[in-house]
């Protein structure tokens, strides 16, 4: 096949024009892709809860979690909190490809329709931490001020007058 290609025939450079073509526009889409910044969230809910936080790696491993608002600890992580620290990693290797530290805070927000996000404004980044299950959401939902109500909760009582 390869030596027909470079035969120079007018089928050859078709079949070249092609592949280059598809090529271009990959790669246009891609930057097209980057130069439209991250996509817009429909938002469905409204705020139930949000907290402003820091994440700061301690010098024995541990992760300082601080309010910002009420320049508040919130929690130290020690050991592995696997899901909690790799979307940490994840958000921190957007920050330092584009230049920014790790001071401003991320904003934890609990959604009346029962999403739970994390924002970097700093960056534009947006996770849907529901769209890693409810363990993985429940390790994020403890540090909100006020654990949002599940459906299953509602209605059993527990907001009712006795």
């Amino acid at each position: 096949m390869f030596n027909k290609l470079q035969s120079g025939g007018v089928q050859d450079r078709l079949i070249k024009s092609a592949i280059f073509g598809m090529v271009a526009l990959g790669v246009c889409g891609a930057v097209a892709g980057s130069l439209a910044g991250p996509r817009a969230v429909e938002e469905t809910g409204s705020v139930v809860a949000a907290r402003d936080l820091r994440f700061a790696d301690r010098s024995d491993g541990a992760v300082v979690i601080t309010d910002t608002g009420l320049n508040q600890v919130v929690d130290v992580l020690h050991g592995e909190q696997g899901f909690i620290r790799a979307t940490l990693r994840g958000l921190a290797r957007t920050r330092k490809s584009e230049g920014v530290g790790a001071e401003p805070s991320f904003r934890l927000t609990a959604w009346s329709d029962g999403r739970l996000t994390l924002d970097d404004s700093s960056t534009g980044r947006h996770v849907e931490l529901q769209a890693f299950g409810s363990t993985n959401v429940a390790s994020f939902a403890r540090l909100l001020p006020l654990a949002p109500r599940t459906d299953q909760a509602a209605g059993h009582g527990a907001d009712q007058p006795s």
